[in-house]
């Protein structure tokens, strides 16, 4: 049987040596190479089976490389690794039509796992979707470490294909960050991203706004509206907060993602509509579904990809290029750039960042603004850290949701061992929507169109809501 050739090019004498050993004690042949002009060169005289390649040598770009033998032998199967661990590298690399991307340093035992699954799978091409126009301009993901090498894998795997993807983080993580990247590195860019979230939808607003209605439909329907799944038609419609949305809304959901139609509230013509599904959630929905609250088979329609966004304190190496990405990106253009002290630093890695990028690059944002001096030192950092951790507490213990949770468990406990009749949820709502109507009114004086504004609601709700829950409204902003 001959043994597969496999072409290294890495201008790393150490990594080149370290991949040979490897690949020669599981019984490969391999041939190394230092220059780009080289491996080009064996590739146009039919040498190799396969090529690990680096990206950056002193005589070439590896992704050039790729380019050019993707052109001379479309079936070689090239596999690229980086020091240059941005998420763009990754993608590019999928895009030109990279077998595999290993970010630096890697695991030789991965490497190696993938390179034989390479040869004993039956279709050796991996030719993804080729996307002509890659972007120049880098996506405002940073990140180098490892848990972020794994967001940047998955999605440059993914990023040419119609596959649903569904993103999981904790709030401030960067979730519809990663959701962008994926339109605006597809095949779908030209066409629009829409982003919806579902959090923010009074639930019986929720089909409306995905499906769009017709004149009439209900009253203060005086027009036809389109809904977000024909506005995103040949795009990406992103989904956030997914397992906030109700489940009667997760029926008709399901509904369109198997025949890819719907009707509009209200209308009777069908509508076709091709867009790309991306979800994302901080909630657990294997508890929601054991719970009746989320549907299992809308969840496995969903939960077709998964990626998994880290947490700031999981990747603590990242902080400094987050902080140095977010001085440059809040300095003014006449200002001296702002620098860090190593002390300062090493305290802002100490923290657990509840908030995470987000979190942190509020902080920036003060410090830039507050700080008069061009370095930012531990004598800066100490207060506005600990007013940070303050307001934390402060909402953790006097949060909104806490004081809810507050008086749910005495509302619970008021019926001892007895359960509360049926139709608990409408009954809750509706005794929270009320008295946050009439506070809105009242913090407004009265006008109902800043009211719904502030609420996130049309003003046509609005005045729904307020016949429905027979709020009195003074005479002098009844018509606002």
């Amino acid at each position: 049987m001959v043994k597969p050739v496999i072409l290294i090019a890495d201008d790393d004498k150490a990594i080149r040596l370290v991949l040979e050993r490897k690949f020669n004690k599981s019984g490969f042949i391999t041939k190394s190479t230092d220059k780009g002009k080289n491996l080009l060169s064996w590739v146009e005289q039919g040498e190799g089976d396969l090529i690990i390649t680096d990206v950056m040598m002193e005589d070439s770009n590896g992704l050039d490389l790729l380019t050019l033998i993707r052109e001379i032998r479309p079936d070689l199967p090239v596999m690229i690794m980086s020091g240059m661990n941005t998420i763009k590298t990754a993608i590019d690399a999928s895009t030109l039509g990279a077998y595999e991307y290993f970010p630096k340093p890697f695991d030789l035992d991965h490497i190696l796992s993938v390179v034989k699954n390479s040869f004993n799978s039956k279709d050796k091409k991996h030719m993804p979707s080729k996307n002509e126009d890659i972007f120049d301009e880098e996506l405002p993901i940073i990140g180098r470490s490892q848990a972020m090498q794994e967001v940047y894998r998955v999605l440059a795997k993914v990023v040419n294909s119609d596959l649903t993807v569904m993103i999981r983080g904790e709030s401030g993580s960067g979730k519809e960050l990663i959701a962008k990247a994926l339109h605006d590195f597809s095949p779908r860019k030209a066409s629009p991203f829409i982003a919806i979230n579902m959090a923010a939808i009074p639930r019986e607003l929720i089909e409306s706004e995905l499906f769009g209605y017709e004149r009439g439909a209900f009253t203060g329907a005086d027009k036809n509206k389109k809904g977000k799944f024909e506005l995103a038609n040949n795009g990406t419609l992103f989904l956030d907060e997914i397992g906030d949305m109700p489940v009667e809304a997760q029926t008709r959901l399901l509904r369109v993602l198997q025949d890819g139609c719907f009707t509009a509230v209200g209308g009777k013509e069908v509508i076709q509509t091709n867009v790309r599904i991306v979800t994302a959630t901080h909630r657990d929905l294997s508890q929601m579904i054991h719970d009746g609250l989320f549907r299992e088979d809308l969840y496995y329609r969903l939960n077709v990809v998964p990626i998994n966004i880290p947490s700031l304190r999981e990747r603590p190496d990242d902080i400094t290029l987050l902080i140095n990405h977010f001085i440059k990106k809040y300095t003014d253009i006449n200002e001296d750039k702002k620098n860090i002290s190593i002390e300062a630093l090493n305290e802002l890695k100490k923290y657990h960042w509840p908030g995470n990028v987000r979190e942190l690059e509020n902080l920036i944002k003060r410090l830039i603004i507050l700080v008069p001096q061009n370095i930012i030192d531990m004598e800066t950092i100490i207060p506005l850290l600990s007013k940070f951790k303050n307001e934390n507490n402060k909402y953790l213990n006097n949060s909104l949701g806490a004081s809810v949770e507050k008086h749910l468990k005495q509302y619970f406990d008021s019926h001892k061992n007895e359960l509360p009749a049926n139709g608990l949820y409408d009954r809750i709502i509706h005794e929270v929507e009320r008295p946050l109507i009439i506070k809105t009114l009242d913090l407004v004086k009265g006008n109902q169109l800043k009211a719904a504004e502030l609420l996130g609601i049309n003003r046509n709700t609005l005045r729904k809501k307020i016949i429905y829950l027979d709020i009195q409204l003074g005479t002098n902003n009844a018509n606002n």
